[in-house]
């Protein structure tokens, strides 16, 4: 954070717009990064849902296939 030049203990309309800009900059960029890490961890959560839920319908067809039998008479 930059120092504030002394003054006779007046804030002008320059010094709060400026001290706004700073604060609404550092929010800005946060919430990029915040944004950016959540598309990072859901796109990795999707795809290992869709890979266990592949393996799992994998796994199901399996046990419950049936088995036929053909004999000639």
């Amino acid at each position: 954070m930059s120092a504030a030049p002394k003054q006779s203990g007046r804030v002008s309309r320059s010094d709060l717009e400026a001290k706004f800009r700073e604060v609404q900059t550092e929010l800005t960029s946060g919430a990029e990064n915040a944004k950016n890490k959540v598309l990072v961890v859901g796109g990795v959560l999707m795809v290992v849902l869709l890979l266990l839920s592949f393996l799992l319908g994998r796994r199901g067809g399996k046990k419950k296939s049936t088995i036929v039998e053909i004999r000639r008479l």
